[in-house]
């Protein structure tokens, strides 16, 4: 079934969530010299999309289906289920950064589509909801699927790197947005895998790939003086 207009909203990059000041790790990447053209993005998007990608799809998937059941009279079980986002979040860097791209989208959503689902997210502390979670929820309020969470979480998780690969490294960007045109297959079939694993009550049972590469850039660029993008 194609997206539609709200959900391409949530897709777009241009929604005042703050997307557009991640890097996803890449400016960190770049500062180490690690990437330098079009065969490094490409295996840097790669990697990401299998392992963050594919943490954030299953996390996202189950936020959506969960926003279903909660509007429905279920118990809420988002602080398990956020507790589940940062067991798989091992890098305090990348916990700050994605729970400040979660804020950041709920205030974006809530204006859009005003939900008490929604409304049972908002942080009762500073931090607040992982971003996959949120993502979930706003997916479901926006009338979409958990497979439509699961394929925007994961398009997220590389088309963020791309464009600041754009930015940092001077890249071609009509190679770029080719390199993410091939990688489509790749998107979707990882968005069913994540959907297969979130179609359960057990969200121990989530994916849970291991990215130490990308946690440690996460904790160098924390540590950077001068940086162009937040992570």
């Amino acid at each position: 079934m194609p997206l539609t207009a709200p959900l391409l909203l949530l897709a777009d990059s241009r929604l005042p969530a703050g997307g557009h000041a991640h890097s996803g790790g890449l400016e960190a990447a770049a500062a180490a010299g690690q990437i330098d053209g079009m065969a490094g993005l490409e295996g840097f998007l790669r990697g990401r999309l299998a392992t963050a990608g594919l943490a954030s799809a299953g996390l996202a998937a189950a936020a959506c289906q969960h926003a279903a059941a909660a509007a429905d009279g279920a118990a809420p079980r988002w602080a398990e289920l956020d507790a589940e986002a940062a067991a798989r979040t091992p890098s305090p860097a990348q916990r700050r950064a994605a729970r400040a791209q979660g804020r950041a989208l709920l205030r974006a959503a809530r204006a859009a589509w005003p939900h008490p689902v929604l409304d049972a997210l908002a942080p009762d502390r500073a931090d607040g909801p992982f971003h996959p979670i949120i993502l979930g929820a706003c997916v479901w309020v926006a009338g979409g699927t958990p497979v439509d969470a699961a394929v925007i979480a994961a398009t997220a998780a590389i088309s963020g790197p791309a464009a600041a690969g754009v930015r940092l490294l001077g890249l071609d960007p009509l190679a770029v947005t080719g390199l993410l045109a091939r990688l489509a297959g790749d998107v979707a079939g990882l968005a069913d895998t994540a959907c297969r694993a979130a179609h359960t009550d057990d969200w121990a049972a989530l994916p849970a790939p291991a990215s130490p590469g990308l946690d440690l850039l996460a904790q160098r660029h924390a540590w950077r003086e001068v940086a162009l993008f937040e992570s």
